[in-house]
């Protein structure tokens, strides 16, 4: 879609967003300047948002879920996950640094990530379907953010804001999935050598698999596939851990590795 073909509130509500950035600090959540906006108009934000983006450079690699446990549901008061966009700039080496000027109010979740080998194209795809299409498995950090201020979120409010999208990591040892039970791949997540919480590959959907392919299905409204080469961040396995300078995080998987990252002033 061109930008020219998007309405006029996606414009407005993303540019009210990129105000953030711009001046450093968080914004009034979009449900509150418009209590009406729906999740198909929160998703037209983020839509028109990525598409700038595009045209100003960046590429997209992939796409992350995001709500895929029943306590995140819950608190947002919806029976769905959703998503967002993964583009090039986001990337940060396995081991590697983070200014606290590339981000906001950062959070740090650990998950698996897959990266595909082929297409995968809606509305019908299974997890049979993810498993097949799937190159390999990684564990990841993905450091989620909120362009709105205190995290004071709703379900539009996070899909506009890009799924809360921020930066991810890559790390650990690439394994295809026959070489492992992805439900029961065990993941022990530590902040500064301090054990914060532990998971398990059920504790997306019941399966990592299940919720790529949910995207797959989801991302069809929208005229849009997963494409072979992507990376697609599956959920997080345990509750986001806020994150400050000088903060170490790790995440030790089960049979994938590790993957760790620093936050620096």
């Amino acid at each position: 879609m061109l930008i020219s073909q998007y309405s006029e509130k996606s414009v407005k509500f993303s540019e009210h967003l990129a105000q953030a950035k711009i001046e450093r600090r968080g914004v009034l959540p979009i449900t509150e300047l418009d209590s009406n906006i729906t999740v198909e108009e929160a998703y037209q934000v983020q839509l028109y948002t990525i598409q700038k983006k595009i045209e100003a450079g960046q590429r997209i690699v992939g796409k992350k879920i995001g709500l895929t446990s029943l306590a995140m549901q819950e608190l947002l008061g919806v029976d769905q996950p959703d998503y967002g966009h993964l583009l090039d700039g986001m990337v940060v080496e396995n081991g590697g640094q983070i200014s606290l000027d590339r981000v906001l109010q950062p959070r740090v979740e650990a998950e698996i990530a897959f990266v595909l080998k082929k297409d995968l194209v809606g509305p019908r795809v299974t997890v049979m379907d993810v498993m097949q299409a799937t190159d390999f498995v990684l564990p990841a950090l993905e450091i989620v953010d909120s362009r709105i201020a205190d995290w004071k979120i709703k379900l539009q409010d996070t899909i506009a804001d890009n799924a809360s999208s921020g930066l991810y990591v890559l790390g650990g040892k690439p394994l295809c999935v026959d070489q492992l039970d992805l439900a029961q791949v065990g993941m022990v997540f530590y902040k500064n050598g301090e054990i914060m919480n532990t998971g398990v590959g059920a504790a997306a959907l019941g399966h990592p698999a299940t919720c790529v392919a949910w995207l797959a299905n989801k991302l069809f409204e929208f005229g849009i596939n997963l494409k072979a080469g992507e990376v697609i961040l599956s959920g997080a396995l345990s509750a986001a851990v806020n994150a400050e300078p000088g903060d170490l995080f790790h995440a030790r998987f089960a049979h994938l590795g590790e993957v760790s990252v620093r936050f620096t002033s």
